[in-house]
Protein backbone atom coordinates (compact mmCIF):
# COMPACT_ATOMS: atom_id res chain seq x y z
CA UNK A 1 0.00 0.00 0.00
CA UNK A 2 1.51 3.36 -1.19
CA UNK A 3 0.43 7.04 -0.27
CA UNK A 4 0.60 9.60 -3.06
CA UNK A 5 3.47 12.08 -2.25
CA UNK A 6 1.33 14.60 -3.21
CA UNK A 7 -2.34 15.79 -5.03
CA UNK A 8 -1.50 15.65 -8.47
CA UNK A 9 -2.35 18.64 -10.59
CA UNK A 10 -5.76 18.34 -12.17
CA UNK A 11 -6.02 16.39 -15.63
CA UNK A 12 -10.30 16.61 -15.55
CA UNK A 13 -10.44 20.09 -17.20
CA UNK A 14 -11.88 23.13 -15.42
CA UNK A 15 -13.22 23.33 -11.95
CA UNK A 16 -16.78 21.14 -11.52
CA UNK A 17 -17.03 21.02 -15.78
CA UNK A 18 -19.74 20.97 -17.04
CA UNK A 19 -20.73 17.13 -18.89
CA UNK A 20 -21.59 13.95 -17.22
CA UNK A 21 -19.62 11.39 -16.09
CA UNK A 22 -18.85 8.57 -17.88
CA UNK A 23 -18.75 5.01 -16.12
CA UNK A 24 -15.39 2.74 -17.20
CA UNK A 25 -15.44 0.80 -20.23
CA UNK A 26 -14.38 -2.34 -18.29
CA UNK A 27 -16.81 -4.57 -17.20
CA UNK A 28 -15.66 -5.54 -13.73
CA UNK A 29 -14.89 -1.95 -13.13
CA UNK A 30 -18.01 -0.81 -13.74
CA UNK A 31 -19.50 -3.40 -11.68
CA UNK A 32 -17.36 -2.20 -9.12
CA UNK A 33 -17.98 1.61 -9.86
CA UNK A 34 -21.66 0.72 -9.86
CA UNK A 35 -21.75 -0.95 -6.50
CA UNK A 36 -19.74 1.83 -4.82
CA UNK A 37 -22.11 4.49 -5.88
CA UNK A 38 -25.58 2.25 -4.60
CA UNK A 39 -23.29 1.57 -1.50
CA UNK A 40 -23.07 5.83 -1.27
CA UNK A 41 -26.71 6.13 -1.65
CA UNK A 42 -27.86 2.67 0.36
CA UNK A 43 -26.42 3.90 4.11
CA UNK A 44 -29.52 6.39 4.15
CA UNK A 45 -31.78 3.91 3.83
CA UNK A 46 -30.85 0.89 5.53
CA UNK A 47 -27.43 -0.18 7.23
CA UNK A 48 -27.93 -3.57 6.13
CA UNK A 49 -27.84 -3.15 2.35
CA UNK A 50 -25.38 -0.48 2.69
CA UNK A 51 -23.18 -3.15 4.62
CA UNK A 52 -23.60 -6.17 1.82
CA UNK A 53 -23.28 -2.85 -0.99
CA UNK A 54 -19.91 -2.58 0.67
CA UNK A 55 -18.74 -5.94 0.57
CA UNK A 56 -19.75 -6.72 -2.91
CA UNK A 57 -17.66 -3.38 -3.59
CA UNK A 58 -15.27 -4.35 -1.65
CA UNK A 59 -14.76 -8.00 -3.14
CA UNK A 60 -14.80 -6.15 -6.82
CA UNK A 61 -12.18 -3.97 -6.08
CA UNK A 62 -9.71 -6.81 -4.33
CA UNK A 63 -10.42 -8.52 -7.85
CA UNK A 64 -9.47 -5.14 -10.41
CA UNK A 65 -6.36 -4.88 -7.87
CA UNK A 66 -5.31 -8.43 -8.25
CA UNK A 67 -5.77 -8.52 -11.87
CA UNK A 68 -4.17 -5.55 -12.63
CA UNK A 69 -1.38 -6.07 -10.35
CA UNK A 70 -1.87 -2.84 -8.90
CA UNK A 71 -0.38 -1.14 -5.92
CA UNK A 72 -2.85 -0.13 -3.31
CA UNK A 73 -3.00 3.59 -3.45
CA UNK A 74 -3.86 5.53 -0.68
CA UNK A 75 -4.39 9.53 0.26
CA UNK A 76 -1.80 10.55 2.74
CA UNK A 77 -4.67 11.37 5.43
CA UNK A 78 -5.17 7.60 5.49
CA UNK A 79 -2.56 6.93 7.60
CA UNK A 80 -3.33 9.22 10.38
CA UNK A 81 -6.71 6.87 10.42
CA UNK A 82 -4.46 4.24 10.05
CA UNK A 83 -2.67 4.84 13.10
CA UNK A 84 -6.03 5.58 15.24
CA UNK A 85 -6.88 2.20 14.33
CA UNK A 86 -3.99 0.74 15.75
CA UNK A 87 -4.23 2.60 19.32
CA UNK A 88 -7.73 1.69 18.97
CA UNK A 89 -6.58 -2.07 18.68
CA UNK A 90 -3.75 -1.26 21.92
CA UNK A 91 -7.09 -0.09 23.72
CA UNK A 92 -8.99 -2.97 23.16
CA UNK A 93 -6.05 -5.54 24.32
CA UNK A 94 -5.59 -3.09 27.36
CA UNK A 95 -9.73 -2.94 27.89
CA UNK A 96 -11.78 -3.47 31.14
CA UNK A 97 -13.12 -6.61 28.88
CA UNK A 98 -10.36 -7.07 25.78
CA UNK A 99 -13.19 -9.57 24.46
CA UNK A 100 -16.23 -7.05 24.15
CA UNK A 101 -13.79 -4.38 23.01
CA UNK A 102 -12.36 -6.03 20.72
CA UNK A 103 -15.57 -6.96 19.13
CA UNK A 104 -16.24 -3.77 19.52
CA UNK A 105 -13.89 -2.52 17.07
CA UNK A 106 -15.24 -4.30 13.81
CA UNK A 107 -16.28 -1.17 13.10
CA UNK A 108 -12.27 -0.59 12.03
CA UNK A 109 -13.13 -2.33 9.00
CA UNK A 110 -15.05 0.74 7.40
CA UNK A 111 -11.70 2.46 6.92
CA UNK A 112 -11.25 0.34 3.89
CA UNK A 113 -14.08 2.79 2.43
CA UNK A 114 -10.90 5.34 1.87
CA UNK A 115 -8.89 3.48 -0.50
CA UNK A 116 -11.47 1.97 -2.30
CA UNK A 117 -13.14 5.23 -3.11
CA UNK A 118 -9.97 6.46 -3.73
CA UNK A 119 -9.27 4.16 -6.56
CA UNK A 120 -12.84 3.29 -8.20
CA UNK A 121 -14.32 7.01 -8.40
CA UNK A 122 -11.70 9.65 -10.12
CA UNK A 123 -12.80 12.83 -11.94
CA UNK A 124 -15.93 13.68 -12.49
CA UNK A 125 -17.68 10.32 -10.95
CA UNK A 126 -16.72 12.08 -7.73
CA UNK A 127 -19.48 14.38 -8.75
CA UNK A 128 -21.68 11.69 -9.37
CA UNK A 129 -20.96 10.41 -6.07
CA UNK A 130 -22.36 13.41 -4.12
CA UNK A 131 -25.29 13.60 -6.53
CA UNK A 132 -26.47 10.28 -5.41
CA UNK A 133 -25.67 11.55 -2.17
CA UNK A 134 -27.78 14.31 -2.27
CA UNK A 135 -30.81 12.71 -4.14
CA UNK A 136 -31.30 9.69 -1.34
CA UNK A 137 -30.80 12.47 1.07
CA UNK A 138 -34.06 14.23 -0.45
CA UNK A 139 -35.71 11.17 -0.79
CA UNK A 140 -35.11 10.29 3.03
CA UNK A 141 -35.89 13.79 3.63
CA UNK A 142 -39.27 14.04 2.07
CA UNK A 143 -40.47 10.49 4.19
CA UNK A 144 -39.24 12.28 7.40
CA UNK A 145 -41.72 15.27 6.74
CA UNK A 146 -44.19 13.07 6.22
CA UNK A 147 -43.73 11.24 9.74
CA UNK A 148 -43.78 15.07 10.90
CA UNK A 149 -46.78 16.42 9.07
CA UNK A 150 -49.08 13.23 8.62
CA UNK A 151 -47.68 10.13 11.11
CA UNK A 152 -47.60 12.18 14.45
CA UNK A 153 -43.75 11.69 14.55
CA UNK A 154 -43.89 15.60 15.91
CA UNK A 155 -42.45 15.91 19.74
CA UNK A 156 -39.53 14.41 21.39
CA UNK A 157 -41.03 11.29 22.40
CA UNK A 158 -41.51 10.27 18.67
CA UNK A 159 -39.23 12.27 16.32
CA UNK A 160 -38.85 11.31 12.16
CA UNK A 161 -36.13 9.07 11.63
CA UNK A 162 -36.59 8.65 8.11
CA UNK A 163 -36.11 4.87 7.52
CA UNK A 164 -33.39 4.13 9.79
CA UNK A 165 -33.84 3.23 13.17
CA UNK A 166 -32.73 5.67 15.36
CA UNK A 167 -33.59 9.66 14.90
CA UNK A 168 -30.03 10.84 15.96
CA UNK A 169 -28.81 8.94 13.01
CA UNK A 170 -31.20 10.45 10.45
CA UNK A 171 -30.67 13.89 11.79
CA UNK A 172 -26.89 13.22 11.69
CA UNK A 173 -26.72 11.74 8.00
CA UNK A 174 -28.92 15.20 6.80
CA UNK A 175 -26.53 17.30 8.55
CA UNK A 176 -23.96 15.97 6.30
CA UNK A 177 -26.12 15.65 3.16
CA UNK A 178 -27.32 19.54 3.70
CA UNK A 179 -23.60 20.58 4.23
CA UNK A 180 -22.84 18.71 0.92
CA UNK A 181 -25.87 20.46 -1.04
CA UNK A 182 -24.88 23.94 0.19
CA UNK A 183 -21.31 23.48 -1.13
CA UNK A 184 -22.89 22.32 -4.34
CA UNK A 185 -25.14 24.95 -5.01
CA UNK A 186 -22.46 27.63 -3.72
CA UNK A 187 -19.19 26.10 -5.38
CA UNK A 188 -20.03 24.20 -8.20
CA UNK A 189 -20.14 25.63 -11.65
CA UNK A 190 -22.55 23.43 -13.17
CA UNK A 191 -24.91 21.47 -12.07
CA UNK A 192 -26.60 23.39 -9.14
CA UNK A 193 -30.25 23.54 -10.16
CA UNK A 194 -30.91 19.94 -8.16
CA UNK A 195 -28.78 20.79 -4.98
CA UNK A 196 -31.00 24.11 -5.05
CA UNK A 197 -34.46 22.45 -5.30
CA UNK A 198 -34.03 19.59 -2.74
CA UNK A 199 -32.78 22.38 0.11
CA UNK A 200 -35.82 23.10 1.60
CA UNK A 201 -36.93 19.13 2.26
CA UNK A 202 -32.74 18.77 3.58
CA UNK A 203 -33.24 22.00 6.16
CA UNK A 204 -37.22 21.38 7.26
CA UNK A 205 -36.53 16.96 7.64
CA UNK A 206 -33.35 18.93 9.49
CA UNK A 207 -35.79 21.05 11.70
CA UNK A 208 -38.40 18.55 12.21
CA UNK A 209 -35.62 16.06 14.18
CA UNK A 210 -35.99 18.12 16.99
CA UNK A 211 -31.95 17.20 17.11
CA UNK A 212 -30.12 20.25 19.06
CA UNK A 213 -26.36 18.66 18.29
CA UNK A 214 -27.51 18.53 14.20
CA UNK A 215 -28.90 21.87 14.48
CA UNK A 216 -25.94 23.57 15.74
CA UNK A 217 -23.76 21.02 13.55
CA UNK A 218 -25.37 22.20 10.32
CA UNK A 219 -25.48 25.93 11.30
CA UNK A 220 -21.35 25.67 11.87
CA UNK A 221 -21.01 23.68 8.64
CA UNK A 222 -23.31 26.08 6.45
CA UNK A 223 -21.70 29.30 8.85
CA UNK A 224 -18.45 27.98 7.31
CA UNK A 225 -18.96 28.08 3.62
CA UNK A 226 -20.72 31.24 3.48
CA UNK A 227 -17.57 32.93 5.27
CA UNK A 228 -15.29 30.80 2.57
CA UNK A 229 -17.37 31.90 -0.38
CA UNK A 230 -17.91 35.61 1.00
CA UNK A 231 -18.21 36.59 4.46
CA UNK A 232 -20.65 38.99 4.20
CA UNK A 233 -23.08 36.22 3.72
CA UNK A 234 -22.40 35.44 7.30
CA UNK A 235 -25.65 37.58 7.73
CA UNK A 236 -27.96 35.06 6.40
CA UNK A 237 -27.79 33.17 9.53
CA UNK A 238 -29.23 35.62 11.73
CA UNK A 239 -32.10 36.07 9.59
CA UNK A 240 -32.62 33.08 9.06
CA UNK A 241 -32.58 31.88 12.31
CA UNK A 242 -35.29 34.88 13.13
CA UNK A 243 -37.55 33.26 9.97
CA UNK A 244 -37.10 29.92 12.17
CA UNK A 245 -38.77 31.65 15.23
CA UNK A 246 -41.17 33.41 13.29
CA UNK A 247 -43.12 30.82 11.11
CA UNK A 248 -41.72 27.75 13.15
CA UNK A 249 -43.63 25.38 15.19
CA UNK A 250 -43.99 26.16 18.97
CA UNK A 251 -42.52 22.61 20.06
CA UNK A 252 -39.63 23.38 17.67
CA UNK A 253 -38.75 26.99 18.81
CA UNK A 254 -39.34 25.33 22.75
CA UNK A 255 -36.59 22.90 21.73
CA UNK A 256 -34.22 25.69 20.10
CA UNK A 257 -34.46 27.77 23.40
CA UNK A 258 -33.65 24.89 25.47
CA UNK A 259 -30.09 24.70 24.24
CA UNK A 260 -29.37 27.35 25.93
CA UNK A 261 -31.11 26.38 29.26
CA UNK A 262 -29.01 25.42 32.19
CA UNK A 263 -31.92 23.64 33.83
CA UNK A 264 -32.53 21.28 30.99
CA UNK A 265 -32.13 17.86 32.21
CA UNK A 266 -30.15 17.10 28.95
CA UNK A 267 -27.98 19.65 29.38
CA UNK A 268 -27.25 18.76 33.08
CA UNK A 269 -26.49 15.38 32.38
CA UNK A 270 -24.12 16.44 29.73
CA UNK A 271 -22.12 18.16 32.12
CA UNK A 272 -22.51 15.37 34.34
CA UNK A 273 -20.50 13.33 31.58
CA UNK A 274 -18.00 15.74 30.93
CA UNK A 275 -17.03 15.62 34.72
CA UNK A 276 -16.89 11.91 34.66
CA UNK A 277 -15.00 11.70 31.51
CA UNK A 278 -12.21 13.72 32.69
CA UNK A 279 -12.29 11.31 35.90
CA UNK A 280 -11.79 8.52 33.67
CA UNK A 281 -9.34 10.42 31.76
CA UNK A 282 -7.37 10.77 34.71
CA UNK A 283 -7.22 7.35 35.64
CA UNK A 284 -6.18 5.73 32.57
CA UNK A 285 -4.61 8.70 29.99
CA UNK A 286 -3.09 6.13 28.16
CA UNK A 287 -5.47 3.54 26.47
CA UNK A 288 -8.78 4.55 28.43
CA UNK A 289 -10.68 1.98 29.70
CA UNK A 290 -10.88 0.40 26.11
CA UNK A 291 -13.81 0.58 23.62
CA UNK A 292 -17.57 0.09 24.16
CA UNK A 293 -16.78 0.21 28.23
CA UNK A 294 -17.94 3.36 28.84
CA UNK A 295 -21.06 1.58 30.02
CA UNK A 296 -19.71 -0.68 32.35
CA UNK A 297 -17.47 1.96 34.15
CA UNK A 298 -20.02 4.69 33.83
CA UNK A 299 -21.31 4.30 37.60
CA UNK A 300 -18.03 4.77 39.10
CA UNK A 301 -17.15 7.74 37.70
CA UNK A 302 -20.70 8.76 37.65
CA UNK A 303 -20.73 12.65 39.18
CA UNK A 304 -23.82 13.64 41.90
CA UNK A 305 -25.18 15.50 39.06
CA UNK A 306 -25.84 13.26 36.59
CA UNK A 307 -29.23 12.57 35.33
CA UNK A 308 -28.82 9.15 33.96
CA UNK A 309 -28.01 6.49 35.99
CA UNK A 310 -26.05 4.91 32.87
CA UNK A 311 -24.88 6.60 29.89
CA UNK A 312 -23.38 4.20 26.55
CA UNK A 313 -21.17 6.95 25.57
CA UNK A 314 -20.14 10.56 26.55
CA UNK A 315 -21.91 12.76 24.17
CA UNK A 316 -18.59 13.88 23.43
CA UNK A 317 -16.38 12.79 20.72
CA UNK A 318 -12.72 14.36 21.73
CA UNK A 319 -13.95 13.45 25.44
CA UNK A 320 -15.13 10.08 24.08
CA UNK A 321 -11.92 8.77 22.46
CA UNK A 322 -10.00 9.83 25.01
CA UNK A 323 -11.99 8.10 27.53
CA UNK A 324 -12.23 4.67 25.41
CA UNK A 325 -8.94 4.70 23.89
CA UNK A 326 -6.61 7.31 25.26
CA UNK A 327 -4.85 10.46 25.15
CA UNK A 328 -2.60 9.43 22.31
CA UNK A 329 -5.55 7.85 20.27
CA UNK A 330 -7.15 11.36 20.53
CA UNK A 331 -3.96 13.46 19.56
CA UNK A 332 -4.00 10.73 16.49
CA UNK A 333 -7.26 11.42 15.97
CA UNK A 334 -7.03 15.01 15.84
CA UNK A 335 -3.70 14.91 13.47
CA UNK A 336 -6.48 12.91 10.98
CA UNK A 337 -8.87 16.14 10.94
CA UNK A 338 -5.75 18.71 10.86
CA UNK A 339 -4.50 16.77 7.54
CA UNK A 340 -8.03 16.44 6.15
CA UNK A 341 -8.38 20.22 6.93
CA UNK A 342 -5.00 21.66 5.85
CA UNK A 343 -5.45 19.52 2.28
CA UNK A 344 -8.74 20.84 1.88
CA UNK A 345 -8.37 24.68 2.34
CA UNK A 346 -5.53 24.27 0.03
CA UNK A 347 -6.96 22.94 -3.01
CA UNK A 348 -10.50 24.39 -1.86
CA UNK A 349 -9.77 26.53 -5.19
CA UNK A 350 -8.61 24.73 -7.50
CA UNK A 351 -10.35 21.74 -9.81
CA UNK A 352 -13.72 20.83 -7.98
CA UNK A 353 -13.90 23.45 -5.57
CA UNK A 354 -17.51 21.99 -4.49
CA UNK A 355 -16.46 18.63 -3.09
CA UNK A 356 -13.26 20.53 -0.83
CA UNK A 357 -15.57 22.75 0.48
CA UNK A 358 -18.17 20.40 1.27
CA UNK A 359 -15.04 18.67 2.92
CA UNK A 360 -14.68 21.58 5.32
CA UNK A 361 -17.76 21.84 6.36
CA UNK A 362 -19.25 18.69 6.74
CA UNK A 363 -15.87 18.50 9.17
CA UNK A 364 -16.80 21.91 10.68
CA UNK A 365 -20.39 20.07 11.36
CA UNK A 366 -19.19 16.87 12.76
CA UNK A 367 -17.04 18.86 14.73
CA UNK A 368 -19.63 21.05 16.50
CA UNK A 369 -21.99 18.07 16.82
CA UNK A 370 -20.07 16.34 17.60
CA UNK A 371 -19.36 18.00 21.22
CA UNK A 372 -23.02 17.32 22.27
CA UNK A 373 -23.26 13.68 20.46
CA UNK A 374 -20.72 10.94 19.93
CA UNK A 375 -21.82 10.92 16.09
CA UNK A 376 -17.79 9.57 15.08
CA UNK A 377 -18.75 6.64 16.96
CA UNK A 378 -22.55 5.86 14.82
CA UNK A 379 -21.82 3.80 11.66
CA UNK A 380 -23.82 5.02 9.32
CA UNK A 381 -22.84 8.74 10.15
CA UNK A 382 -19.00 7.33 9.89
CA UNK A 383 -19.52 5.52 6.02
CA UNK A 384 -21.09 8.70 5.20
CA UNK A 385 -18.15 11.18 6.41
CA UNK A 386 -15.38 8.92 5.39
CA UNK A 387 -16.75 9.04 1.87
CA UNK A 388 -17.24 12.72 1.43
CA UNK A 389 -14.21 13.59 2.92
CA UNK A 390 -12.58 11.09 0.81
CA UNK A 391 -14.10 12.32 -2.67
CA UNK A 392 -11.76 15.38 -3.09
CA UNK A 393 -8.93 13.44 -3.17
CA UNK A 394 -10.37 10.55 -5.52
CA UNK A 395 -11.51 13.62 -7.99
CA UNK A 396 -7.99 14.94 -8.47
CA UNK A 397 -7.21 11.70 -9.92
CA UNK A 398 -7.70 11.15 -13.58
CA UNK A 399 -9.66 8.61 -14.35
CA UNK A 400 -7.78 5.34 -15.54
CA UNK A 401 -6.90 4.71 -19.43
CA UNK A 402 -7.52 0.63 -20.44
CA UNK A 403 -5.01 -0.89 -21.79
CA UNK A 404 -4.33 -2.49 -24.79
CA UNK A 405 -3.67 -6.19 -24.02
CA UNK A 406 -0.32 -7.42 -23.84
CA UNK A 407 0.96 -10.08 -26.69
CA UNK A 408 4.04 -11.89 -25.92
CA UNK A 409 5.39 -12.95 -29.11
CA UNK A 410 7.72 -16.85 -28.73
CA UNK A 411 11.22 -17.23 -29.73
CA UNK A 412 11.76 -19.12 -32.54
CA UNK A 413 13.42 -22.26 -32.06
Amino acid sequence: MSAEKMWPAPSVGRPDAAGDAVLPSDPLERAACVALLAFAGAMQVSIAAADILLTITAVLWIALVMRNRERIEVPRMFWALAAYAAATLVAAIFSVDPRVSLIDSKQLVLLIIVPIIYRLLPGKLSLTAVDVVITVGALSATWGIIQYLILNYDDLGRRPQGALGLYMTYSGLLMLVTCAAVARLMFAKHHRQWAALVMPALVLALAFTFTRSAWVGSCVGVGVLLLLRDFRLIALLPVAFGIFLTVAPTKLTARLYSTFSLTDPSNVDRVAMMKSGFRIIKDDPLTGVGPDMIIQVYPHYRDKTAVNQLNPHLHNVPLQIAAERGVPALAVWLWFIVSLLRDFLRRRREAFPSLSNAGIAVIAAMLAAGLFEYNFGDSEFLMLFLVLVTLPYAAERAPRVAAAPIVHARRAG
